[in-house]
């Protein structure tokens, strides 16, 4: 099972228990760029509630994978190798379609003209789980991170760049935070 997401919550007894354990149900396989995947995994509200009786799984209905002030995101996207771009099975266009249908809101942020930069209100918690990437600044600057490393992004421009010849898979937390002029 890809992504499994297993959800707690608390019966009516005050006790701890299971609501659900299965696959995230917002996970993308791109077949315009194979290798590709997103997966958002689960998303709050400014303020999440918790407590007795089942929690509403949100995920489903989430309009937006750029969170508000306060709301959160959390995803798991794997990057295949940059070199992939260059191969026969990538469509370009297709691509394009699918990253807004699978991103909603998302997707928005990236530039046509800079493939890869974007920019978020947000506050980032970026974890590499396996593989190289690398981190690329708008000044030019780019910085490999690896396995477990780990990057907070503070409303900044940036790109993630897979230059190895394997699959980078890493895990990010949006915080929906509010942009000083």
């Amino acid at each position: 099972m890809k992504n499994r997401r297993v959800v707690t919550g608390i019966d009516a007894n005050g006790k701890a228990i299971i609501l659900s354990d299965g696959a995230a149900p917002r996970a993308t396989d791109f077949k315009s760029f194979p290798g590709f995947s997103t997966t958002l995994v689960w998303s709050t509200a400014p303020v999440p509630t918790v407590g007795i009786g089942a929690v509403p799984d949100p995920t489903p209905e989430t309009a937006s994978f750029h969170p508000e002030p306060g709301e959160t995101r959390l995803m798991i996207v794997t990057f295949p190798p940059d070199a992939a771009m260059a191969a026969p099975t990538f469509d370009p266009v297709g691509y394009g379609t699918e990253i807004v249908e699978a991103n909603p809101g998302l997707a928005a942020r990236f530039e046509p003209d800079h493939p890869g930069m974007h920019t978020t209100d947000t506050v980032d918690y970026d974890v590499v789980l396996e593989g190289d990437i690398w981190l690329e600044l708008d000044d030019g600057r780019e910085l490999e991170m690896h396995a477990q490393d780990v990057v907070i992004q503070n409303g900044t421009r940036h790109a993630w760049r897979n230059k190895s010849n394997k699959p980078a898979t890493m895990l990010f937390v949006f915080v929906g935070a509010q942009r000083r002029a």
